[in-house]
């Protein structure tokens, strides 16, 4: 984890349990090399409307599969694709394998909004990347909606 994220995390005081583990770049590999971290295992998703004028984090169980329709209608938004690795760059400031809410520390536009399953959002613990594909954070539920607060993003909490 880099250090402007552990000071922004020990700034606001949330508490978190650091796990390294080779990297992962897929659901598939962090089964295999993540499966000893407790909690749920999530996805996270940066996508966009096709206009590219909204963008989300959707965070998900690792073991569901996002529907793009369904979730569309959900956000009244028009078609919904992948968004590029440059706008993963340029608004979360991450890499490809490492996406994450944590990124929102870095949306300094409070550009994206955070789209959270249900089932992530009720999860007693839960695990991410801290921005990089070696690392997983294990959070309390307290302390990830906390967090998610403290980002000042806009966020929905979804039955996707």
């Amino acid at each position: 984890m880099d250090e402007a994220l552990n000071s922004w995390l020990k700034e606001h005081q949330i508490e978190y349990k650091l796990h390294t583990h080779p990297a992962v770049f897929t659901v598939d590999e962090a089964r295999i090399h993540c499966g000893f971290i407790p909690g749920m295992h999530c996805k996270n998703l940066f996508i966009k409307n096709v206009k590219g004028t909204e963008y989300y984090l959707v965070t998900l169980p690792s073991t569901k599969r996002l529907d793009f329709k369904k979730l569309q209608k959900l956000l009244s938004s028009s078609l919904l694709k992948f968004a590029s690795e440059e706008e993963l760059q340029k608004y979360l400031g991450l890499d490809i394998g490492a996406v994450s809410p944590l990124g929102l520390v870095n949306d300094t536009q409070k550009k994206v909004i955070y789209v959270i399953d249900k089932a992530v959002w009720g999860a007693e613990i839960m695990s991410f990347h801290p921005n990089v594909n070696t690392e997983s954070v294990e959070l309390t539920k307290e302390n990830f909606h906390n967090m998610i607060k403290f980002t000042g993003n806009r966020f929905l909490v979804l039955e996707i």
